[in-house]
């Protein structure tokens, strides 16, 4: 049986940093929370028994939801989508959030397989802006992968809200991992059109002081985050015990932006 693992690619994606969270998450714990969904790499390699998992973007939630509830049928959507650039920009413009979780969900992975380097960015009207791209032959369709993640998902709870609104719902002896959108590594890397809205300076203190209430009340606590002197000062003067990890990068809108670089883990 396939064991689960992301079906979409994404930028900041915790793939590569596995190995180096697994050692650091508690051995036992309650519910597990992850309110920065994303790729979702840690939960599907922990497939914990109970989860709450939760992000903004409301696409992304419905399409974990078309995977959960329907796989079958978003299989069947997916098979019938050809990898031509006309059917790519047409589906690009639909109107996709009128329609069903499973035609979202074969929206959302469709043109997450076949847009440009795997971005997922909107402009200021909440509109899919990333261009076509052009690869030999994408796997638009993983369906051992889908199935898997089907089952994974199937007792999970997804919610669309934000990260301080769902780890006000964690309790002592449970479990939150933060995956936040980095605080950028330079003033021209900066990568914050994952919504129609950014993650500032201002942001990331207000993540940090969550963080540190969780710990207070007894919550296993583990952030992921770039490795910048900004976020490194953040946490230790919290109290927190940061680590600086090397991960690879693929998904960047910036060829400068792939391939090994620091982050910190955080704990």
């Amino acid at each position: 049986m396939e064991n689960a693992r992301p079906f979409l690619k994404w930028a900041g994606g915790k793939r590569q940093l596995l190995p180096e969270l697994l050692r650091r998450c508690p051995p036992s714990y309650g519910r597990y929370f992850e309110p920065f969904l994303g790729g979702g790499a840690l939960f599907f390699a922990l497939r914990p028994e109970r989860a709450t998992l939760a992000d903004v973007n409301a696409r992304l939630i419905r399409t974990y939801q078309g995977v959960r509830d329907d796989v079958e049928a978003l299989i069947q959507a997916l098979k019938g989508y050809p990898y031509e650039e006309t059917f790519f920009y047409e589906l690009r413009k639909k109107n996709i959030d009128a329609c069903s979780d499973t035609e979202l969900a074969a929206w959302f992975i469709y043109l997450n397989k076949t847009g440009f380097n795997g971005l997922y960015r909107v402009n200021r009207d909440n509109q899919f802006n990333v261009p076509f791209g052009r690869y030999a032959k994408p796997n638009t369709c993983d369906e051992a992968t889908l199935r898997a993640c089907s089952r994974a998902l199937v007792d999970a709870d997804l919610t669309v809200d934000d990260f301080a609104a769902v780890a006000e719902r964690a309790q002592r002896g449970d479990f939150v991992y933060f995956d936040p959108p980095y605080m950028p590594l330079s003033a021209t890397s900066s990568f914050t059109s994952y919504t129609s809205s950014g993650f500032d300076e201002e942001r990331q203190s207000c993540l940090c002081e969550v963080a540190r209430t969780l710990k207070g009340r007894g919550v296993h606590v583990l952030l992921s985050n770039s490795a910048t002197p900004f976020i490194r000062k953040l946490y230790t003067e919290s109290g927190f015990a940061v680590s600086r990890v090397s991960a690879t990068r693929m998904v960047n809108s910036k060829v400068s932006g792939r391939g090994a670089i620091d982050e910190l883990v955080i704990t």
